[in-house]
């Protein structure tokens, strides 16, 4: 199944002349891949996960404030 949509692709892209912006991500992920190897994905991996952490705990951090900032405006009515 995977080869006719391959097939499909090639042969619309040879009657345009042109390139899907699906196609151009796809050579550009295997390029890369080839260029850079396994060791790449795994260290921008790590950073993005790192990232998401702090991201989480920056939300946990401004919700604990927003809700104490809440409580001290309403004990002060």
């Amino acid at each position: 199944m995977k080869k006719m949509a391959e097939e499909r692709r090639e042969r619309s892209r040879e009657s345009r002349g042109e390139m899907t912006v699906s196609e151009a991500g796809r050579m550009g992920g295997e390029r890369t891949a080839e260029t850079h190897g396994r060791e790449f994905y795994e260290e921008i991996g790590h950073k993005g996960g790192q990232r998401v952490k702090e991201l989480i705990e920056e939300g946990k951090q401004a919700e604990g404030s927003s809700r104490r900032s809440s409580r001290s405006s309403e004990q002060s009515r």
